[in-house]
């Protein structure tokens, strides 16, 4: 009889999070995840004004087609930032430029 090795049991929770590490694949998976956050935070009336949304390091920057509404949420960007990394579990975005 051969004995299992321990190693051979890993959840699949754990094998995703090893080859997710082994290649560098977090960086792009925060963005994609920063990018969902923003669009249920936000709902439809801001999305519909939103061009573009992209992570760069820790700074999140927002492209907005309205002058008003970017005025508007200039006002609660901490707020903002804070719900952007409760929803994604970490602290992804240290910062928001809206453009």
């Amino acid at each position: 009889m051969s004995k299992k090795r321990h190693n051979e049991h890993q959840s699949i929770t754990d094998v995703l999070k090893a080859f997710v590490s082994e290649n560098n694949l977090q960086s792009g998976l925060d963005k994609v995840d920063i990018r969902e956050a923003w669009a249920q935070l936000m709902g439809n009336g801001v999305n519909n004004y939103t061009t573009a949304v992209e992570l760069k390091g820790t700074t999140l920057y927002v492209k907005l087609s309205s002058s008003v509404l970017r005025e508007e949420l200039s006002y609660g960007k901490e707020k903002i930032v804070t719900m952007l990394n409760e929803a994604v579990g970490k602290p992804i975005v240290d910062s928001l430029i809206l453009r």
